[in-house]
């Protein structure tokens, strides 16, 4: 079942992409305080410099402070991003920088070293167009770029399962269990699921809790406190499930896939995985 280290490593990298681009979708500018940046593979690095320079220096002519504050550290997040690079990739380079509405983007703050290389030939517009552009076709990539080894994959798992073998196993705790034995080759999860990994810690014995929650868990306050006791379970860390996996899988010794909803099984039932 199990690719090479390398496929999986660019597999782990294609989810991260996808799901940024998907953030990005979302966000948007706080007034005039967020810029987009697209650099077409033909353009010069230079001559994109020299326009965030000239851009600058109209920008410190702002009069309301606020305003002057916001869209000259977004330029200057794009400056700095910027001299990372002598030329602009071969895929061509977009910069997305400056303060974001929606909180759940990086809790409001766009990096300044926030980049895609995409994974396109041309974009054909430049400004806000072009970034639309970018998003959309670079989604519509990457959407496509596993669908037959998931179907491949997906396959395989639900033989196992049908010829009995005992070389499967599913649920969250079952699944963590396996991982700690070394028991998993390879770990497949759906890439939308939605549980995220709490380390929570009892405010009286200051003992520590892992909990594995969907939002509907989550809105329940008894799951945050201790159930003999009542004793209350502070956060202490929250993370999505799917991003600890990614982070920690090789320490496991398996190998990481991420399936979607286009195979041709109900893979977003949580139970089997």
């Amino acid at each position: 079942m199990a690719d090479g280290g390398g496929d999986t490593d660019k597999n782990i990298e294609i989810w991260k992409i996808k799901k940024l681009i998907k953030a990005l979708e979302s966000a948007r500018g706080n007034g005039t305080s967020m810029i987009s940046l697209i650099m077409p593979p033909r353009d010069q690095v230079s001559q994109v410099t020299k326009m965030l320079g000239d851009e600058f220096g109209t920008a410190s002519n702002i009069k309301n402070r606020v305003n002057r504050q916001s869209v000259l550290g977004a330029i200057t997040s794009a400056q700095l991003r910027l001299k990372l690079h002598n030329k602009v990739p071969p895929n061509g380079l977009v910069l997305y920088t400056g303060m974001a509405k929606k909180k759940s983007l990086m809790d409001g703050i766009l990096e300044p070293w926030l980049c895609i290389s995409l994974m396109l030939s041309y974009v054909s517009y430049g400004g806000e167009n072009g970034f639309n552009q970018a998003i959309e076709l670079s989604a519509e990539i990457l959407a496509n770029v596993k669908f037959i080894q998931e179907k491949r994959l997906i396959g395989k798992y639900f033989e196992e399962i049908s010829q009995d073998t005992g070389k499967y196993v599913f649920g969250i705790e079952d699944t963590l269990k396996a991982l700690e034995m070394g028991a998993v080759e390879t770990l497949i999860v759906w890439e939308n699921l939605e549980v995220n990994r709490y380390v929570l810690k009892n405010a009286v014995s200051g003992e520590l809790v892992i909990k594995h929650l969907n939002r509907e868990q989550e809105s329940d306050q008894s799951t945050f406190r201790e159930a003999e006791t009542q004793a209350e379970l502070e956060v202490q860390e929250k993370l999505s499930l799917l991003e600890w996996f990614a982070n920690v899988y090789k320490g496991f010794g398996c190998t990481l896939e991420f399936v979607t909803n286009k195979s041709q099984v109900h893979i977003n039932d949580t139970s089997w995985w």
